[in-house]
């Protein structure tokens, strides 16, 4: 079974250039089938396809890296903080 996940990003205007790159850099170590990197108004949008076994580790390392770069990030609100995301099983590949 695989797994697709979108990711919703809301950099600092002044920083949007550093997390895009970072971003890039991120995707291409990340256990993953499929990754884009979308860019949209102020928002950048990460959409994986992952093998549904590898979907906790790779969560665990999102979020380890995500840590590292907050701080380039606007929250979205006090409840999802720095990212807007949802993962389901894909249904048609």
């Amino acid at each position: 079974m695989k797994k697709l996940s979108i990711i919703r990003f809301k950099p600092k205007p002044e920083c949007y250039e550093e997390f895009l790159a970072a971003l890039k850099i991120q995707a291409t170590n990340a256990q993953h089938i499929e990754h884009r990197i979308v860019r949209c108004d102020d928002e950048v949008v990460a959409i994986s396809i992952r093998e549904a076994d590898k979907l906790a580790e790779s969560a665990k390392q999102g979020v380890e890296w995500l840590d590292g770069h907050r701080h380039l990030l606007q929250e979205w609100n006090d409840v999802d903080r720095h990212t807007l995301a949802m993962t389901g099983e894909l249904v048609e590949d």
